[in-house]
């Protein structure tokens, strides 16, 4: 069953810097490169009902592409290296299609 992975997040960094636009084009550059990802997209917020910025989506086939997607090095490093460090609040939703 295909798994649509979301993260809903602010960053640290001030709207429109050059570190804002950095992290959102490195997320879609060493996301994109793990093996398994599928349909990935950068979407900002345009709702005032939210804080929350930006988002990533992602596409897994199955729960075994997302597994290994969370365990990859490339995903792991940019969490740790990154995403701990940069954002500021965030949300993760995953969905499956219902029947």
């Amino acid at each position: 069953m295909a798994i649509l992975h979301t993260v809903v997040f602010t960053l640290a960094h001030a709207t429109g810097s050059p570190e804002e636009a950095r992290f959102l084009e490195d997320g879609r550059r060493i996301l994109t490169g793990i093996p398994g990802v599928e349909d990935f997209t950068v979407r900002e917020q345009v709702s005032p009902k939210s804080d929350l910025r930006w988002q990533f989506s992602m596409r897994f086939a199955d729960q075994a592409a997302y597994d290994a997607y969370n365990a990859h090095p490339a995903h792991v490093g940019f969490v740790e290296q990154r995403w701990t460090t940069e954002v500021a609040r965030f949300q993760e939703y995953d969905f499956v299609d219902h029947a």
